[in-house]
């Protein structure tokens, strides 16, 4: 009877761990990085330029509330890198 009981006990504890692995929940999705479609830009003040060079007021964010904003960034614009 004892060499019987080692296999059932076996056989047993081999099925309950089996049972909690595919309990467990999958891990959640990481939170995205970066403002999402939809988002409202925080305010910020940048120096602007345009073809004449760099504009002697800072550009606000704030100031162009209600109207269509695009920055545009060039890496390697008007630079030497």
């Amino acid at each position: 009877m004892q060499s019987l009981r080692s296999p059932l006990l076996s056989a047993a504890l081999l099925a309950l761990c089996a049972g909690t692995a595919v309990a467990q929940q999958p891990a959640a999705p990481a939170p995205p990085v970066g403002p999402q479609v939809g988002d409202v830009a925080p305010d910020f003040t940048i120096i602007a330029s345009d073809q004449a060079g760099v504009r002697a007021k800072p550009f606000h964010l704030a100031d162009a509330r209600g109207s269509t904003v695009v920055l545009a960034f060039f890496s390697r614009a008007r630079t030497k890198g």
